[in-house]
């Protein structure tokens, strides 16, 4: 009922990737959660949030998604554990954060985000017609329905729950406030507790009957929630700690393609899969900042994330996330069996995440180790 689900489209780029091993890559599709990254990666403004907690969301949007969660409690309190990764995982998915067009102070965003004309027509996968409800007021027609704004509201259901969150008296779906403090009001329900994860499940399943949608929503915000929490690192001494602070304190610096040096972010090179040069950058790619870690320890790595599994003991994939500790290397392959088609390293910091130099157009970040594809074990130097 709420809208259409969204088709992926393009996934030629991750042909010949492995042409590239000499330096550390972007992740081939091979889930959801990485195929949304994929199709979004190089669509990704400099216009960002970069304090290494919201890497790809603009900071006015991030504003309204960490604002709404103070107010959600007045409209909607029996509810309980909204957070805003949960509103980025929904905005991610059915706008990209409104990435493109321009957010005011007061959150009017412009252009305004349409949807397509629920006709039947089958465009963006809609068979069904939907009869016009608003006079074109919201979605700009009368001649059918579109969902609307950055959370992709149909005009019925932005009547049901739209609410004014910036205080000048319209509950406008175009607006990132509002828009945001209607979507926590749709997912809480009567009071539901986002704290459980069936209960998570439900109210996104209930924004978008796909479970397909719903796996990509729930990836989205285990990945932005890792991004937002600093590791716990009570018990973690010595070179370890010295590595995982050293690399934590990277966080926000860009990622550049065949950037970083034992010394900290250089400019890199041309030029990554996608096209994109690292050459005007001066940041990190994934084995530049764990060469850089490493070397604030004392150890010295090669280069390149596959020459990098050789280095330590070596932990296989087959013992699953599970074995590594804080301060291993986490490795990711076309052929998890073969080190050769390793093309991404992160640094484990405990609790299923890592510290990630991505790829182009995002900046070094925690991560949930998932976020990758095709896991190829782990390398302990400490």
């Amino acid at each position: 009922m709420r809208r259409s689900p969204r088709r992926l489209a393009r996934w030629g780029w991750v042909v010949g990737l492995l042409l590239f091993a000499a330096v550390c890559c972007a992740a081939p599709v091979g889930n959801a959660i990485s195929a949304y990254v994929a199709l979004k990666a190089d669509e990704d403004d400099g216009g960002t949030a970069q304090d290494g907690s919201a890497a790809n969301i603009p900071s006015r949007m991030l504003t309204a998604y960490k604002k709404v969660v103070q107010q959600v409690g007045t409209y909607v309190p029996k509810c309980r554990g909204m957070r805003w990764p949960i509103l980025a995982g929904i905005a991610k998915v059915e706008s990209n954060h409104a990435i493109g067009h321009s957010i005011a102070a007061n959150g009017d965003i412009r252009p305004k985000i349409y949807g397509v004309l629920l006709n039947g027509s089958g465009q963006g996968g809609n068979t069904t017609p939907v009869a016009d409800t608003d006079h074109g007021r919201w979605d700009g027609t009368s001649t059918g329905e579109r969902a609307v704004g950055p959370f992709q509201f149909l005009p019925s259901t932005w009547e049901a729950v739209g609410e004014d969150a910036n205080g000048d008296k319209v509950a406008d779906p175009h607006n990132a406030d509002d828009a945001a403090l209607g979507a926590a009001v749709y997912l809480c329900g009567a009071g539901r507790d986002l704290t459980q994860r069936a209960q998570l499940s439900a109210a996104i399943l209930q924004y978008n009957h796909s479970s397909e949608y719903v796996a990509t929503v729930l990836g989205w915000i285990d990945q932005y929630t890792a991004a937002a929490e600093d590791p716990d690192l009570t018990n973690v001494t010595g070179k370890v700690r010295t590595v995982i602070e050293a690399a934590l304190s990277q966080r926000g610096v860009p990622y550049s393609w065949g950037g970083g040096t034992a010394k900290g972010p250089s400019y890199g090179i041309c030029c990554s899969p996608s096209g994109r040069s690292g050459s005007a950058i001066k940041g990190f790619d994934c084995s530049g900042l764990a060469l850089y870690a490493y070397a604030q320890a004392g150890i010295q790595l090669p280069r390149t994330a596959a020459a990098q599994a050789g280095a330590g003991q070596r932990i296989p994939a087959s013992l699953g996330a599970g074995a590594l500790t804080p301060g291993d290397l986490v490795f990711f392959a076309y052929a998890p069996a073969r080190d050769s088609t390793i093309y991404h390293v992160g640094i484990y910091a405990g609790s299923g995440r890592m510290i990630n130099a991505a790829r182009p157009g995002t900046v070094v970040r925690l991560d949930s180790v998932n976020t990758m594809s095709g896991y190829a074990g782990g390398a302990r130097l400490l």
